[in-house]
């Protein structure tokens, strides 16, 4: 019994010492033993909580390998992407210089029916517009005629700048003749074929630009 006894006040002391070196760590409802204490002081250890957080939060970015794969399916995917579309601006630019031309043909059909003048076409293609900006409050005469959109009638806004990436050149070289080539602004980016057009109303085409009356009928 006195062994027994001698025993327990060894273990208290041991009790006592290690709370007395540790208060910060644990309390002595986490007591079940010297080892299970020190055990409980470091798991508690406020750094290493501090250390778990940090490491944590520098997990939440992306790496360097996985930004640089982003970027190249990015410049993958311009690198197609961006010459197509190109190639339909044009395609689109090209569809409007021909129908600018139809609609040239039509309106020099309908100049010639309604104004009698020697040169039977209009003499400049801004004849055929509204330059005057009169259309809506006097008649029209053969040199402001309001058969085709000013944009078209002065090759585009400002003057001679071109509608939808085409420049539009008119000529009346003879009475009963005139002719209209339509070509790109910029060969091989606003468009790539030429287009032309006289009295027969033929549209002719030529790649690359520009078209002749030699060229072929599109």
């Amino acid at each position: 019994m006195k062994g027994i006894s001698e025993e327990c006040g060894r273990m208290k002391a041991d009790k006592r010492r290690i709370f007395s070196l540790m208060p910060q760590y644990i309390s002595k409802t986490d007591y079940f033993g010297p080892r299970d204490a020190i055990m409980s002081g470091v798991l508690r250890h406020p750094k290493s909580k501090e250390k778990s957080i940090h490491m944590r939060n520098k997990q939440k970015g992306f790496s360097l390998i996985e930004l640089l794969i982003v970027v190249a399916i990015i410049l993958i995917i311009a690198a197609i992407a961006i010459p197509n579309l190109i190639r339909s601006k044009m395609a689109a630019n090209e569809a409007s210089a021909v129908a600018s031309i139809r609609t040239i043909n039509t309106a020099e059909v309908v100049y010639s029916t309604t104004y009698s003048v020697a040169s039977v076409f209009s003499v400049l293609l801004k004849d055929l517009g509204d330059g005057a900006g009169t259309c809506a409050t006097v008649p029209p005469i053969a040199t402001n005629a309001c058969l085709v959109d000013n944009v078209l009638a002065q090759n585009g806004i400002p003057a001679n700048s071109g509608k939808s990436g085409y420049l539009f050149t008119y000529a009346n070289p003879a009475a009963g003749t005139y002719t209209i080539n339509a070509d790109p602004v910029t060969p091989n980016s606003s468009g790539v074929r030429g287009f032309f057009a006289n009295e027969t109303l033929v549209i002719r085409v030529a790649n690359p630009a520009p078209a002749t009356v030699a060229s072929n009928p599109l």
